[in-house]
């Protein structure tokens, strides 16, 4: 029998379904999407390659770095934990804030995009304006414009959390049955592209006009590390996975080692059958590279293997970003009615239903690109918070029970936080409007929070009939 916890949610994912949250969550749009973005930033394959292995090696030292403070605080919430633990509850909860109202909702809405534009490779016509908005709320400030593949998106992210209102287990054995898809279509890509003989290693040394520089290196890697995000969100799901203390340090550094090498082995078949100026003209690299050697029939069929990857994607960060408005609730920093488990399915419904729906409602903000950079900016500023609290935990509770350390501490964490504080900066000066829009939202939970306190103070829970 799965263990009951105190708060009615239940260890029912194992070692694999964990694995699975990894690299169902990570591998999503961004391997078949970021490619043209990159080579614009870098101008030369070395550099981009360059980046793609630096992003990776930046995600396992976070990764790393989690699996100690995962497998010592195995809680709902993932870094809503940690750094209520290591800063006070404040930073917890602007973290929460973050992820429901800008991070995790941004992603779910990013994903859904990116769907639509490769359904839309089948079906044209949801690329057709149905309404414009004429307020300046677009993307880059211009007017709104709302497409038909905006509403279908809209749908997928509404049925993925109709589908984890039900059941954890659904959930988890979805992600496992996707994910195994997902990898092995990208492996079939891997290998036709490199074994195709439509190619040329003559690839590897082309190169575009760029920028360049520094600048050009970190607005690279902003979009190379949107591809890698979510190696963190199987914490969020801590207290619904068994054997915590092994399985989630496991499951965090295998899976990221794992997408390591299928982005970095993807990108040499890309460039093998294409030049940097073939790819840096391409919006969908993947579906270009197949349709080189197979003709449209591989273009098709690319574009379902993006589906499914995306649909994997959306799966798991729906499944695990629903636990930490619930966790903020649980603590009586958020909607009260947000702290509740459905008595017969085991799951955190409400919060699972706010999540969804906001995300829906965010896939109308903006296009692909303005959504991740939107979501990358916000989200790093609290990662690498999260991960210098590996660090204050060490000072601050040396009694907590550790059955996982960070290998190469201190080195490992330092670098991570002194390399997010660089590539902050950078995207600051690189996309203002999205960055500052983004930290806007960040502490406009303060005012949140202190009202929260307040009534608290009154016995009050937050998001009650009586506040």
């Amino acid at each position: 029998m799965p263990e009951r916890l105190p708060d009615q949610l239940r260890r029912e994912l194992g070692l694999w379904s964990a694995v699975a949250i990894v690299i169902g969550t990570v591998i999503g749009s961004g391997i078949f999407l970021v490619p043209k973005t990159m080579i614009q930033r870098v101008g030369s394959t070395e550099m981009l390659f360059a980046v793609w292995i630096f992003s990776g090696l930046l995600s396992l030292a976070g990764a790393l770095t989690y699996g100690e403070l995962a497998a010592a605080m195995p809680e709902a919430g993932g870094e809503y934990v940690y750094l209520r633990e290591a800063y006070g509850p404040l930073w917890g909860f602007l973290y929460g804030w973050t992820q429901m109202w800008v991070a995790k909702s941004g992603s779910v809405a990013t994903l859904a995009t990116a769907f639509f534009y490769y359904l839309s490779t089948f079906r044209p016509e949801l690329e057709r304006v149905l309404w414009v908005v004429g307020l300046p709320i677009g993307p880059k400030g211009g007017p709104l414009e709302i497409r038909a593949g905006q509403l279908l998106a809209m749908a997928v992210i509404l049925l993925l959390g109709w589908l984890n209102y039900f059941w954890v287990k659904l959930g988890g054995r979805i992600q496992v049955a996707v994910t195994a898809v997902k990898v092995g279509s990208l492996a079939a890509i891997i290998f036709l592209g490199l074994s195709s003989g439509q190619g040329s290693t003559a690839n590897y040394g082309s190169s575009i006009p760029a920028a360049a520089g520094l600048g050009g290196f970190f607005a690279a890697m902003v979009a190379a590390l949107w591809a890698y995000d979510g190696w963190n969100n199987v914490a969020m799901v801590a207290s619904e996975i068994r054997n915590p203390q092994r399985n989630l340090p496991v499951a965090l550094v295998t899976g990221t080692i794992t997408v390591i090498a299928i982005y970095v082995l993807t990108n040499v078949a890309y460039f093998y059958v294409l030049s940097a100026a073939e790819v840096a003209a391409s919006d969908r690299v993947a579906a270009t590279m197949m349709e080189r050697i197979l003709g449209q029939p591989g273009a098709a069929a690319v574009s379902i293997a993006a589906m499914i990857s995306i649909f994997a994607a959306l799966n798991g960060s729906i499944l695990t970003g629903s636990r930490v408005p619930y966790a903020m609730a649980r603590d009586g920093v958020f909607f009260s009615r947000l702290a509740g488990v459905h008595p017969r399915h085991h799951t955190p419904a409400a919060s699972i239903l706010l999540l969804s729906a906001w995300s829906a409602l965010l896939v109308l903000s903006g296009r692909y690109e303005e959504l991740f950079t939107y979501v990358i900016f916000a989200s790093w500023i609290l990662y690498g918070m999260a991960t210098a609290a590996v660090v204050v935990l060490r000072s601050k509770r040396p009694d907590l029970a550790r059955p996982y350390r960070t290998p190469g501490y201190p080195a490992v964490p330092v670098l991570f936080v002194a390399v997010a504080i660089c590539l902050l900066f950078s995207t600051l000066l690189e996309s203002p409007r999205e960055s500052v829009l983004g930290l806007v939202i960040i502490f406009a939970g303060v005012p949140y929070y202190m009202y929260c306190k307040w009534q608290a103070g009154r016995g009050v829970s937050a998001g009650s009939p009586e506040a």
